[in-house]
């Protein structure tokens, strides 16, 4: 038996659901590349870029996704044999340093495990440490999807500034941007990676970087410069360097509109709602982890992500069963645990173009599937969920 009919609710940390507007500004036959209304377009995808990233530092659009954009942000600002520290509390920062690695940057790691947030303070220590400043980036995530945390970046900055060092400081805002506040130039971020597919709601193929004054200074220097990702070429007059040719059209149409469908609902307004979406998402994990089953991976609250919420199952317990229930039964799609969790955690992500109806329509059915598997949990998830939301919104 089966209530999946009807519109199928997807709930992975990427790619998030695209909007109407934004599939239908796609819905257009392609123009030309080199005048007319292309590269006035262009120029308000990256104006809007850089509204939402707080910068008003040079930001570059690639055809690529997120990981092309971490291999733009390395090869535009170091050489082979550089020295570069990856903050751990996760996948992806792991993964970024392991993509320069391969372009022969070496690599240091500071310890940080999947269930915590990185330590300002061991960050600190390791810097000064470093008295011939070897380290010539620290790279980190804001939020990594796969753990689910959520790193306090300023915090990060001030432990670089207090260590006396003169590191990049290199950020991953794929998972966080337009979900909670990112300030690129108030927090003193030199390189800032994103991408649309989660927060910008639009779909994946695109990769964005910004670079600060600091980083354009150290790019002129830097040695893994290629001519595709390289930010120099990509300066040029003619509107086509800009993407080192032809232009990504149809994402550009989209991206466009999306960005105006954020900025037309504020900033403030879009870190609100994820905020309180997420929190209902919490508030019911929180009580169906009463059975025993299964608990939140991040430890620490404050530490939790406003982007996605990582489940962790007790030992031997796989969520399997529960992630196929979902989809086969009741048309609603959470994410699989990856990198160390993978067979271990299930992801439940409230990012980009989702709503009250959407989020609680996602919690029930799991609510429904821990019932109808007999996987043991707290009842009322869904109630607390509600009940929260519900006093979050009362008129006050």
């Amino acid at each position: 038996m089966t209530v999946s009919r009807g519109r199928e609710f997807l709930s992975i940390p990427g790619p998030t659901t695209v909007p109407d507007e934004v599939l239908n500004a796609m819905h257009r036959p392609a123009i030309d590349i080199y005048s007319g209304d292309l590269p006035a377009i262009t120029e308000r995808c990256l104006g809007g870029l850089r509204q939402v990233l707080r910068t008003e530092g040079s930001v570059f659009i690639y055809v690529a996704n997120g990981h092309g954009a971490w291999e733009a942000a390395v090869t535009n600002v170091l050489s082979k044999g550089d020295r570069i520290l990856v903050l751990e509390s996760g996948r992806f920062a792991i993964g970024w340093g392991e993509m320069a690695a391969v372009l022969g940057v070496e690599i240091e790691r500071l310890p940080g495990g999947w269930r915590r947030a990185v330590d300002p303070a061991a960050l600190e220590e390791h810097l000064r440490a470093d008295g011939a400043g070897r380290i010539k980036a620290v790279l980190v995530v804001q939020v990594d999807t796969a753990s689910g945390v959520v790193n306090d970046i300023p915090a990060i900055r001030r432990a670089m500034d207090a260590a006396g060092h003169p590191a990049l400081l290199m950020v991953d805002a794929i998972a966080s941007l337009a979900i909670m506040p990112f300030e690129m130039d108030a927090w003193g971020i030199d390189v800032t990676v994103a991408a649309p597919q989660k927060g910008l709601m639009t779909p994946p193929g695109l990769g964005f970087v910004a670079a600060g004054e600091k980083a354009m200074a150290v790019h002129r220097e830097a040695g893994l410069r290629t001519h595709y990702w390289d930010w120099t070429a990509r300066s040029g007059p003619m509107h086509y360097q800009k993407y080192c040719g032809t232009p990504p059209e149809h994402l550009l149409f989209g991206l466009q509109r999306a960005l105006d469908l954020l900025l037309e609902e504020g900033l403030e307004n879009a870190f609100r709602r994820h905020r309180l979406l997420a929190g209902a998402a919490r508030r019911a994990v929180e009580v169906w982890r009463q059975g025993g089953a299964f608990d939140f991976n991040i430890v620490e609250p404050a530490a939790r992500s406003n982007s996605v919420t990582t489940v962790l199952m007790e030992e031997g317990r796989d969520p399997a069963p529960l992630l196929a229930f979902l989809s086969g039964n009741c048309g609603v799609v959470l994410g699989i645990g990856i990198g160390e969790l993978n067979g271990k955690a299930f992801r439940i992500a409230h990012m980009g173009h989702v709503n009250a109806p959407m989020i609680l329509g996602v919690l029930g059915a799991i609510e429904t599937g821990l019932v109808a598997l007999g996987v043991p949990h707290g009842k009322g998830g869904a109630q607390a969920a509600i009940n929260w939301l519900g006093s979050e919104l009362a008129a006050r």
